[in-house]
C-alpha cells in the first residue's frame, strides 16, 4: 500500500469509461444527429439526477438515463421509438474504456481499487462485467443503495463507511470537475482525471492532483 492513501476510488463515467462514444450509436441510427444527442443526453442525464437530487425525487440512473435520452431525442424532433430507445440504453452497457485505462488498473493491482458510482446497479455491474474488469475491483460502490447521489457529503459518507477507512486515507478520481469538489468538500484526497483540459471548478475546492488520463496514478504503484 502506498503511504497515507489506503484506496484508489474511481468515477465511472467519463473517467474508465468513454461515454462520448455512444455518438456513434446514436449516429447510427438517427444519422446526422449523433453528436448532438450524445451531447445532450449526457448533459441531461447528469441535471437530471442533480435535480431530483434536490427535489427528493429519487429515480435510479437507468430510469434518468432512459429520461434524458428521451429528452435529447425530442429536442432534435426525432423519433422516439421503443426499439431505438433500448438499443442506445443496451449500448450504455457496453461503452469503451479509455485507452489506458486496463494498463493502469492492472499495475495497480496489489492496491485496494474500488468502484464509486452514481450508476445504479442494473447498469453499472453490466458495465463493468463486460469490460472484463470485475477482477481488478475489490468493490463496486453504488449510490441506489442510499438513494444519494453525489456530489451530497451522504453519498461520501456512505462509500467512506463501506471502505472502513478515514476520509484522507483515501483518492478519489473523476474526470467530472462537480464530482471532484464534492469529493474534495467530503475529506477525501482527490484526483481530477481532467481529460478535457478544462478550468478547475470556481468552488475554492482545488483537486489535490490533476492528471490528463490514469497514467498520472502510476505514480503510487
Amino acid at each position: 500500500m502506498n503511504g497515507s492513501i489506503k484506496a484508489f476510488v474511481f468515477d465511472v463515467y467519463g473517467t474508465l469509461f468513454d461515454v462520448t462514444a455512444i455518438k456513434k450509436e446514436c449516429e447510427d441510427l438517427y444519422p446526422g444527429y449523433g453528436e448532438k444527442i450524445s451531447q445532450s443526453w449526457r448533459s441531461k442525464q447528469v441535471e437530471y439526477f442533480m435535480l431530483r437530487q434536490l427535489m427528493g425525487s429519487y429515480a435510479t440512473l437507468y430510469s434518468i438515463t432512459h429520461d434524458a435520452l428521451k429528452y435529447a431525442l425530442n429536442e432534435n424532433d426525432l423519433e422516439a421509438s421503443e426499439q431505438n430507445e433500448q438499443q442506445l440504453l443496451e449500448a450504455y452497457l457496453h461503452l469503451p474504456l479509455y485507452s489506458e485505462v486496463e494498463k493502469v488498473l492492472t499495475e495497480l493491482k496489489d492496491n485496494n481499487l474500488v468502484v464509486f458510482s452514481n450508476g445504479s446497479h442494473d447498469m453499472l455491474d453490466p458495465l463493468v462485467k463486460n469490460a472484463e474488469l470485475e477482477e481488478l475491483f475489490n468493490q463496486v460502490l453504488s449510490i441506489d443503495e442510499i438513494k444519494q447521489f453525489k456530489p451530497t457529503p451522504e453519498s461520501y459518507q456512505y462509500a467512506l463507511e463501506k471502505l472502513e477507512l478515514e476520509s484522507h486515507e483515501v483518492l478519489f478520481m473523476s474526470s467530472n470537475g462537480w464530482d471532484v469538489s464534492g469529493a474534495k468538500n467530503f475529506g477525501f484526497q482527490t484526483a481530477w482525471i481532467n481529460r478535457k483540459n478544462l478550468p478547475v471548478e470556481e468552488l475554492d475546492l482545488d483537486p489535490d492532483y490533476i492528471f490528463d488520463d490514469l497514467n498520472g496514478l502510476l505514480k503510487w504503484k
